[in-house]
């Protein structure tokens, strides 16, 4: 299957279960891929044939920047399901939620999760 792929998009959010991540926020990172199939964009050279990621974007930054969830699953959850329900383009969507900046002691890149869902 084909894809589009939007990797490392930062984001400003409250997303989080501690009282200081409610309330200072922090960085995220996402990554999606979007599966389709590409084939009449690829002919046609139109956008409207493939899935306009500037506005794939605009909604991951909706999300991410608007709505506040205390889990990272329920926001690459919400991603996912608004990302299936205005696309309908997209079979499969796979979404990477990356917190850099998570209140863990230790040295780390990130915590983070990934989900993939499909469209029924």
């Amino acid at each position: 299957m084909d894809s589009i792929i939007m990797k490392n998009m930062a984001f400003f959010g409250y997303h989080g279960v501690m009282n200081e991540e409610k309330v200072l926020g922090q960085k995220f990172f996402i990554d999606v891929q979007l599966f389709a199939d590409l084939e009449k964009a690829g002919r046609t050279d139109n956008v409207t044939d493939t899935i306009h990621y500037g506005m794939v974007y605009s909604l991951i930054k909706d999300t991410v920047e608007n709505e506040r969830y205390g889990l990272i699953e329920a926001l690459a959850e919400r991603i996912c399901s608004r990302v299936l329900h205005d696309f309908p383009l997209v079979s499969r969507i796979t979404v990477r939620v990356k917190k850099p900046e998570a209140p863990v002691p230790g040295i780390f890149d990130y915590m983070g999760v990934e989900i993939e869902r499909k469209r029924m």
